[in-house]
């Protein structure tokens, strides 16, 4: 249990606390937890495939929204597992180095959402406010740049929260109150000083966030400008469309993310941040496909002509089959 890490820890592996410690609850919660693992991964995958398959789909949008569900699958795979073991196991433990690897793809992939969001209303601005430039400004190779970005930027965000939380020492407690490695509870076990960690996660977290919400803030207020200004009333269904998707999205991202992580470090308010915690890492990565898909008319039609494809493939298969059988 105790073995002297690389970082000078005494600490070889932690112990997940979980959800809640009712043993009631884990069984129901499991059930709950393993029903929407399952929701989001078909659903993003469904999602992907469509947008693959449908020739139609193949525009900047739905390039951002592909890019957006790959996260969310990949977000859910970092931490779900682990969250489901917690219900089955007495004590579920994690090694330090699976805690750190746990903690850097869950910063990863967060912080790359933000950044595709923000790209996405970009994408709205254009399309709405320039659309004679559309297909100009947003061209392929600008689009592969600004998802190249968005991993970037997610990727050295990640590297700097994992590099400074290893040079940290945690010495007697290894038990996490929460049902993932995350920093604000890693920092709680800390023996060393984290005044350093935390001006690294003010600095990085509070410039990224201003930075997204900078950008996607002036991009509505100028397609709502733009907006007011239009004649037309179809003009005027037609951009809200367009935009109410990815409004509700980043309103539930940015909503639970900050309600998770600004509040006061109490005993009281951990589990108020574990409980917000659950919607946008568990809500949010399924919920994206089915916001995607129930309000927007190109995925209605793709899935459509879809389902009719596979209708004219299958009955003849069917047909052929039942005919063949002997009586």
């Amino acid at each position: 249990m105790h073995m002297t890490m690389e970082n000078g820890s005494s600490v070889s592996e932690f112990i997940l606390m979980g959800l809640t410690d009712q043993p009631e609850l884990q069984l129901p919660l499991f059930v709950l937890f393993l029903v929407n693992y399952t929701a989001t991964v078909m659903g993003n995958l469904c999602l992907m495939n469509l947008i693959c398959l449908n020739s139609n789909l193949h525009t900047p949008m739905y390039f951002f929204i592909f890019n957006l569900s790959f996260i969310d699958l990949c977000y859910s795979m970092v931490f779900t597992p682990k969250m489901l073991m917690s219900f089955v196991l007495e004590k579920n433990t994690i090694s330090f180095r699976g805690c750190m690897t746990q903690l850097f793809f869950f910063l990863f992939f967060v912080n790359s959402e933000s950044y595709v969001l923000t790209a996405m209303a970009y994408d709205r601005y254009v399309a709405i406010c320039k659309p004679l430039l559309y297909k100009v400004v947003m061209s392929p190779g600008i689009c592969c740049l600004l998802i190249f970005g968005t991993y970037l930027m997610g990727f050295v965000s990640a590297l700097f929260h994992t590099g400074f939380m290893i040079r940290l020492n945690f010495c007697d407690s290894n038990i996490i109150n929460h049902y993932m490695c995350d920093i604000f509870p890693l920092l709680r076990l800390s023996c060393s000083s984290t005044y350093v960690n935390e001006l690294v996660s003010s600095a990085v977290v509070g410039t990224a966030i201003i930075l997204c919400c900078l950008i996607i803030l002036i991009s509505y207020a100028m397609i709502l400008f733009n907006i007011i200004h239009m004649s037309s009333g179809k003009g005027w269904s037609k951009a809200l469309g367009t935009c109410g998707s990815h409004i509700i999205t980043v309103s539930l991202f940015y909503v639970t993310g900050l309600l998770a992580y600004v509040k006061p470090s109490s005993a009281e308010t951990v589990g108020q941040g574990k409980f917000f915690s659950v919607f946008y890492t568990f809500l949010v990565p399924m919920l994206n496909p089915l916001i995607y898909s129930l309000r927007n008319k190109d995925v209605k039609l793709a899935v459509k002509k879809n389902l009719e494809e596979t209708h004219i493939l299958v009955y003849p298969l069917i047909s052929f089959l039942a005919s063949s059988n002997p009586v």
